[in-house]
């Protein structure tokens, strides 16, 4: 339930009293400073003071040394809008970007926008403790009059079932009367230097009108590709989840339609090229679904539809078929070699990629893995090649050896499963055997693959 009170939300609602230029009275937190908080922060910062928060002390160092390992923020751009220390409350005019990890340094700011993952468990549950741990961040240092803005993606409901409860109880201050929220769901591509934030139209949502109003003005002031102010909270989650559980549906229909044609020996990317001659025909390509976004979030509007009873077939059944195509990807390879007359057993096998996507290197739930996986219970003996990844992240995470820089020895068999630049000028002929088979994920190698899904 929405409570106004109008003298509160007017009060706070001068804090943007110019929307084009850095105002005294505005000074941001952005909670998280990974692939979403980061470009976020240090757009804002070309405006306002802002603190970045991150709980990683060596990625708070990393950041302030003008170097951002995600590569989302190229580091002369970075390095433009640091500033050595805090901005006091007297000099908040003063437009910036400090990182921290000390919770004390953004006691002064009047707006928290929270950005932390929010990933799935192995049974595939939401996982909303980075969330609250963030919330109990915000909530110790709250005051009255502040707003806290959630972009994490989350089902409908959430911000203000289980955020708001927490900034309460932590604060001691009163929701929608000593303080306020917002949803502005994220839309960062990592990898895209065309679609970066300031130019992805941007949603936002507020507990009351006036919030709503003022939230969608601060956002607007950097955002050049514009803003749609949604009516409610909750519709602004919903837009949100169902933004990737879309796309992860349209990708299981072509991945499901790949392992029908290639059962018919028809290439599945000459027919949904051929397809796509229609002006309205929807160009997804078959591949692995991993990823922060569209491998987990219809999990938590499947898990909330679940809550109320209602069992949700078509989210469900995308996610089975799309977290299935690991071990098909990896059962297709091993039938090929057999066909080629190559032993299994001890087989040596390049795998090309392990991030979740191209020109990126985020491996958080790379579906990459399961092929991996599955090959290992072959018994064969893999080299994992990606000049994007970062090899300890990859053993750390996932227990696997990769490398950054390109092999020299021979190959039973050779697996495309990320489309990275550096791929397509590989020579792959100085990497095969008399008989190596090439199976292509992505559909990149044009004719230099045997396969391809």
């Amino acid at each position: 339930m929405e409570i106004e009170n109008n003298n509160s939300d007017k009060a706070s609602s001068s804090n943007l009293q110019n929307s084009q230029s850095p105002s005294p009275q505005v000074k941001i937190a952005v909670i998280g400073l990974g692939y979403v908080g980061l470009p976020l922060a240090r757009l804002f910062a070309t405006k306002y003071a802002v603190v970045g928060f991150d709980i990683n002390q060596a990625r708070v160092n990393e950041l302030m040394t003008g170097r951002d390992s995600t590569l989302e923020v190229e580091d002369d751009i970075l390095q433009e809008v640091l500033v050595s220390k805090n901005p006091t409350h007297n000099n908040k005019e003063k437009a910036g970007l400090f990182c921290t990890t000390n919770s004390e340094d953004l006691e002064d700011c009047t707006y928290f926008i929270i950005t932390v993952p929010t990933p799935v468990d192995k049974n595939n549950r939401p996982v909303l403790t980075p969330l609250i741990k963030a919330s109990e961040t915000v909530g110790s240092i709250l005051k009255k009059g502040a707003i806290v803005i959630y972009e994490s993606t989350v089902y409908p409901g959430a911000t203000e079932e289980e955020c708001i409860p927490v900034l309460e109880q932590t604060s001691g201050l009163t929701f929608n009367k000593d303080f306020y929220a917002g949803y502005s769901p994220e839309r960062i591509n990592p990898g895209d230097k065309e679609h970066t934030v300031d130019k992805i139209l941007k949603v936002t949502s507020g507990s009351t009108p006036e919030i709503g109003k003022q939230i969608d003005t601060l956002y607007a002031s950097v955002i050049t590709a514009g803003t749609h102010l949604a009516p409610t909270i909750k519709v602004a989650e919903a837009a949100k989840v169902i933004e990737n559980s879309q796309r992860d549906i349209n990708i299981a229909f072509v991945n499901e339609l790949a392992k029908i044609f290639n059962m018919m020996n028809i290439d599945t990317h000459a027919v949904l090229e051929a397809a796509g001659t229609k002006w309205n025909f929807l160009p997804f390509k078959p591949g692995l679904v991993g990823g922060h976004c569209i491998g987990v979030d219809p999990y938590y509007l499947a898990q909330k539809a679940q809550e109320l009873g209602y069992h949700p077939e078509i989210i469900l059944a995308g996610r089975r078929m799309n977290d299935s195509m690991g071990q098909y990807v990896a059962s297709e390879v091993i039938k090929l070699m057999l066909r080629n007359n190559l032993k299994i057993k001890n087989a040596n096998i390049l795998v090309l990629g392990i991030t979740f996507k191209e020109n990126c290197p985020d491996v958080r739930n790379t579906k990459v893995v399961d092929v991996i996986k599955q090959l290992k219970e072959y018994e064969t003996k893999l080299t994992i090649y990606d000049p994007w990844a970062d090899p300890e992240e990859v053993q750390q995470e996932y227990g696997l050896n990769t490398i950054k820089n390109c092999p020299t020895g021979n190959y039973d068999a050779i697996v495309l499963t990320v489309a990275h630049n550096q791929f397509l000028e590989l020579d792959l002929e100085r990497l095969k055997n008399k008989n190596t088979v090439v199976y292509d994920v992505k559909g990149i190698l044009k004719n230099k693959a045997q396969a391809k899904l």
